[in-house]
């Protein structure tokens, strides 16, 4: 009979627990990971039996300090243990044993001034503002971290993440959305995870490039998420590099996009003609080349760059320079030709982040919504098409679909700054 009663003050003892840490976490992550774990008490310790390595080693990397503290507090010690294992997987942070280095280096060690560092970007007006603040960043503390940089491919994040490693003052480390979750997954692996949350903390400035790369990856986007924060909090600088805004970004919570977008979020757009004229004049293309052909590249700097080198490749393999009717054959597959609309269609998907497949589907996600409304509002004002073929060349929508889509850009243009610009942008580009 006491025995009874004492195995049923056990269970009890485990529910109320359970319940502590169910108030401390959110519910689906308890739901996961807490609620099955097999919790017992034995000897003043409590014991979460686990039903594999990786879920002992998970549950102990990311909810040891929410487990510890609740067990604390009815007196008692924990221990994550993996059911039928003989050896229990201790979740104390005994850092004095761990270490941790990244498989590849994540780490600059030249450093350059910051005039230096930044002198490759050519910027334009609509990028100044990105501009000053990386390099705000890069001479020091600065008070609106993290700073969030989105924009289409080849519009040059990458290069200014660089030139933030170069020129930033104390340590850096930058890495891709995809090392980060490789080294968190090895150090899972290894059980050096601790030794891997202080490797990403001792630093001055964090920056992290193709943040999408961490999409439907709950676990790591948790931790992330847990480190931005530790270091914001501690007046380090952060940099995330992304092809889309956060409020944009799929297979990420709602609480992680609010983190990213809790400092300054800024915009870059594409090379516009004078920036693609410079960056061709600066790779050795003489001035009436690159004059006649800035305005047929697509605004895309990895292509502008691929232009310049197969410009600067056949004048030394060939031994003569190349003029314009040279370049106009050399670069056949490469300028534009006369903007059809589904080409033009095609290529604002590709600057919104956005498939083509997807813009003629029938997803009606907020992100696809609003970038098929902005392609209708521009070729709207590019082209003489009707609304009908508008319509058309835009997934078979119809005639009062159209209407709809441009009167909303309209309204949305009076309060939306950022999105006047952005559409300015396209139809200067497109006309």
């Amino acid at each position: 009979m006491m025995q009874t009663v004492a195995m049923t003050k056990t269970t009890a003892d485990v529910e109320q627990i359970l319940g502590a840490v169910a108030a401390k976490i959110d519910s689906a992550a308890f739901t996961s990971w807490i609620r099955p774990l097999q919790c017992e008490i034995c000897d003043g310790v409590l014991v979460l039996n686990a039903q594999n390595q990786f879920s002992a080693d998970y549950v102990g990397a990311v909810y040891s300090n929410v487990l510890s503290e609740v067990a604390q507090s009815f007196g008692l010690n924990v221990k994550i243990a993996v059911r039928g294992a003989t050896v229990a997987a201790p979740i104390a942070n005994d850092n004095n044993v761990q270490s941790f280095a990244p498989a590849a280096a994540c780490t600059q060690t030249t450093r350059m001034t910051v005039s230096d560092a930044f002198d490759a970007f050519v910027c334009c007006e609509e990028n100044a503002l990105v501009l000053s603040a990386c390099k705000k960043i890069a001479a020091g503390s600065v008070s609106f971290s993290p700073l969030f940089i989105y924009g289409p491919a080849g519009c040059g994040k990458s290069l200014l993440a660089d030139a933030i490693e170069k020129a930033s003052v104390g340590r850096v480390i930058k890495m891709t959305g995809g090392q980060f979750v490789s080294e968190f997954t090895r150090s899972l692996h290894d059980r050096t995870v601790f030794a891997f949350k202080d490797y990403c903390r001792n630093c001055d400035t964090f920056i992290l490039d193709d943040v999408q790369s961490l999409s439907g990856k709950r676990a790591t986007c948790n931790e992330f998420v847990e480190l931005v924060m530790d270091l914001r909090a501690n007046g380090k600088n952060i940099v995330l590099v992304s092809n889309v805004a956060p409020g944009n970004l799929s297979g990420f919570d709602r609480r992680t996009q609010s983190v990213f977008a809790s400092g300054l979020v800024a915009d870059m757009v594409a090379p516009n003609t004078n920036v693609k004229r410079t960056l061709l004049m600066r790779a050795g293309v003489s001035a009436d080349v690159a004059d006649s052909i800035a305005a047929r590249i697509a605004g895309d700097g990895h292509l502008v760059g691929g232009v310049a080198t197969k410009i600067k490749a056949y004048a030394e393999l060939m031994g003569e320079s190349v003029n314009m009717d040279v370049a106009t054959r050399l670069l056949s597959d490469t300028l534009q030709k006369s903007k059809t609309p589904i080409a033009m269609v095609k290529s604002m998907c590709e600057k919104l982040g956005v498939s083509y497949d997807s813009v003629c589907g029938r997803g009606r996600s907020r992100a696809l919504v609003m970038a098929r409304q902005i392609m209708m509002a521009v070729l709207k004002s590019v082209t003489n098409m009707s609304l009908s073929e508008i319509g058309c060349v835009c997934g078979d929508r119809d005639h009062a679909t159209v209407v709809y889509a441009i009167s909303q850009i309209e309204k949305l243009k009076k309060t939306d700054l950022v999105l006047a610009a952005q559409i300015s942008q396209l139809v200067a580009e497109y006309k």
